[in-house]
């Protein structure tokens, strides 16, 4: 009874606050969000119901298959993925997360680029999607890459009346070095790449980051067995040219690169495997007069795809 006493009398003393309530209440609360964020919102609504279409469709196989879907975990990933232009279907935001610069980009990036699902979830969600990974309320799911067949990248080719320049990776498990084999390829106008359907890298998004966006316009296929897929190519009357080392031709030397051509390109550490090595045409060296003992998949292709594009020019 005394403290109700006290608050209702007039006297200065200890009161009943709001806890500042009322001040934050004043504070802003920063930018709207997206349509597709806000609870209740139809856009919000058609926007739950494609993505859970997305995670229902099962995998679909063309000729050269696909691979599974993807997911970019973390603001940074997050934000780098969307800048790099690297395919996605939804967009996944934790619930009262804490509105960032990141977290405003990413948004503002799927926005922009239409066709990326946007997604609130709960965290704990968010962290049964990632197995537990430190996602800081963003994940972004990348679509399963569409991997053309080997044989596609000849038939373009011929429908360009062009010779075909076509690199093949050996063992390359690195997916920057992929990244940068398609790169490559592009610049210096070939005609795809090859990768082994096992124990080698994919299209991932880090593939698709260090690729610069030219692995929209330069497709990869996929072999089941890389050998087999070789000695068809050279059946089409394509030569198969494979980097070594110990290669019994110099590269300047070799006058196949101005015609139809596959250059095999094996793994950094431990090169060409035995198979593959005895199924090509003719095994080629790069000269490298400053000492180095082997050179990164990425920068060994550039080097032939530049002296194949000199010849052919």
């Amino acid at each position: 009874m005394a403290a109700n006493n006290r608050r209702m009398s007039g006297k200065k003393g200890a009161q009943v606050g709001s806890g500042g309530q009322r001040r934050r209440g004043l504070e802003g609360k920063g930018p709207t969000p997206p349509a597709e964020m806000r609870k209740g919102h139809k856009k919000n609504r058609i926007a739950t119901a494609k993505a859970k279409q997305v995670q229902r469709r099962p995998v679909a196989r063309g000729r050269g298959g696909k691979g599974t879907s993807e997911l970019v975990v973390g603001r940074n990933p997050v934000v780098e993925a969307l800048r790099e232009g690297v395919p996605a279907n939804t967009l996944y935001v934790q619930q009262f997360i804490d509105n960032d610069e990141r977290v405003r980009e990413a948004l503002q990036l799927a926005a922009e680029r239409g066709g990326i699902n946007l997604m609130e979830a709960p965290r704990p969600e968010l962290d049964r999607m990632t197995n537990g990974l430190n996602h800081q309320g963003l994940v972004l799911q990348v679509p399963p890459y569409e991997y053309a067949h080997p044989e596609d990248l000849a038939v373009a080719a011929a429908d360009e009346g062009a010779d075909p320049l076509i690199v093949a990776l050996d063992g390359v498990t690195d997916p920057r070095n992929l990244g940068a084999v398609v790169r490559s390829v592009s610049a210096f106008g070939g005609h795809g790449v090859v990768v082994p359907e096992r124990r080698a890298a994919g299209m991932t998004a880090g593939a698709w980051k260090t690729s610069a966006g030219t692995a929209a316009r330069t497709p990869v296929a996929r072999a089941t067995n890389l050998t087999r897929a070789l000695e068809q190519y050279k059946k089409a009357g394509i030569v198969v040219v494979g980097l070594a080392a110990d290669g019994e031709v110099e590269l300047g030397d070799l006058e196949a690169l101005g015609g139809p051509v596959v250059v095999v390109v094996g793994s950094e550490g431990k090169g060409l495997s035995r198979l593959v090595g005895e199924t090509c045409d003719f095994r080629v060296r790069i000269p490298m007069p400053g000492g180095a003992e082997s050179l990164n998949a990425g920068v060994a292709a550039g080097i032939v795809l530049y002296e194949a594009a000199r010849r052919r020019a």
